[in-house]
């Protein structure tokens, strides 16, 4: 059972406001001839075929690329020598430099087919492909570029959490409020809260957070320049605010509850203990040496790149879904937290992108990696700020912003 034909009208028009919103946040516009990138799976081609149905009434020049499924990349993998690990398309560059938009369907068929492979090799992929995501980024900080992502219920998704097909397909619809009359107006209406949180959360003179559980007790320096961001568009669902701390003044424990899927292995119960910014200590209850090795993957692997917040009342993802997607963005009974081991998200600057230079990011304390690993704790917690003036106030508590 997928998304009966209603649902993806609806998924499709909730992705392409998405999308027009990403790009309005960075001063741009999506308009008539510009080019889009449609990526997807091969099992969520209905909502791919969807999308660009609309895309192209919409008048724009769309590029489909299809992704290759789990046997070829098992394939690719397993088989590739460095050399070939680290060959990137002498077409990805131009392509890059050429987008205004783009569109990721996950809906993926295994999710531990690559359990295996030995996670350097996703390393030297990954830095590989860093320096055409590098142009997309670029061109996003000038308003040129917008993106969205979303995924597909999959049987293989529905199985990793633990529920039938027809009860994940309804999650996603629930998440993603495409039972709404009009979903796009209620991404809106919800678009408007979070706008205004995020300039409570922006006003306030905070110099560092801390987040206290039963199981984590962690403080991030937020840094200069810095702004909350979070309901931008470029995820759906996505209900998180957040921002990029300066990493170099990290300290504590932070620990994740909830088990995640990341490049085929499951994880479970990660705990971090930071000093000086780096990730010291490294324990997991279950795959804690693929951990390390993520986490060695380069310089900035072992530091924090987001610290992120969710409001229950937005967020109507109850259960674990097997995908950090909807696990991000998890709302339950407390809400959630999560940071991101490795690279910043520049856009968290508060200054004139445009200026934001590789020398300014280091000077300020962005985290650069090729690695960006969510990792999520859903215990019921505290979350206050140190202002400049040597106050201490509460910003969140039991899964709901203090505003």
């Amino acid at each position: 059972m997928g998304l009966a034909l209603s649902k993806l009208e609806k998924y499709a028009e909730v992705l392409l406001w998405g999308l027009a919103t990403a790009r309005a946040g960075t001063g741009g516009k999506m308009k008539p001839y510009d080019v889009v990138l449609l990526k997807y799976d091969p099992a969520a081609l209905p909502l791919a075929r969807a999308l660009h149905r609309k895309l192209v009434e919409r008048r724009m020049q769309v590029v489909l690329r299809p992704n290759s499924g789990p046997g070829i990349e098992k394939d690719f993998f397993t088989l590739a020598d460095e050399k070939q690990l680290a060959f990137v398309d002498a077409g990805m560059k131009p392509l890059a430099g050429s987008l205004n938009g783009y569109i990721v369907v996950r809906g993926p068929e295994s999710l531990t087919h690559l359990q295996d492979v030995d996670p350097r090799k996703f390393g030297t992929a990954a830095i590989a492909r860093k320096s055409w995501r590098e142009i997309m980024d670029r061109r996003e900080e000038t308003g040129e570029f917008g993106w969205t992502l979303c995924s597909y219920p999959t049987a293989e998704l529905a199985r990793q959490a633990g529920l039938t097909l027809p009860q994940y397909t309804a999650q996603i619809e629930k998440a993603c409020f495409l039972n709404e009359p009009d979903p796009v107006g209620k991404w809106k209406e919800i678009f408007r809260h979070a706008t205004e949180i995020k300039k409570w959360l922006n006003a306030l003179p905070a110099e560092t957070l801390r987040l206290e559980s039963k199981s984590a007790d962690l403080t991030v320096t937020l840094g200069a320049a810095r702004r909350f961001l979070g309901l931008s568009g470029h995820n759906i669902p996505s209900f998180e605010l957040f921002t990029s701390p300066d990493w170099r003044g990290t300290k504590g424990v932070y620990f994740a509850d909830m088990p995640t899927f990341y490049n085929g292995n499951y994880v479970k119960g990660i705990r971090l203990e930071f000093k000086n910014g780096r990730a010291v200590k490294i324990n997991a209850e279950q795959g804690e040496a693929f951990v390390r090795k993520m986490l060695a993957m380069d310089r900035g692997a072992c530091q924090v790149g987001e610290f992120s917040l969710t409001d229950r009342r937005f967020s109507k993802i109850g259960k674990f879904m097997a995908d950090i997607l909807f696990d991000e963005n998890y709302g339950g009974k407390y809400g959630n937290s999560h940071i991101a081991v490795g690279s910043a998200y520049s856009d968290a600057y508060a200054g004139d992108r445009a200026g934001l230079t590789r020398q300014l990011k280091e000077k300020l304390g962005f985290n650069n990696s090729s690695l960006h690993w969510d990792i999520i704790n859903s215990e019921k917690k505290r979350v206050t700020a140190a202002l400049t003036s040597g106050k201490t106030v509460t910003v969140y508590e039991n899964g709901e912003f203090k505003y």
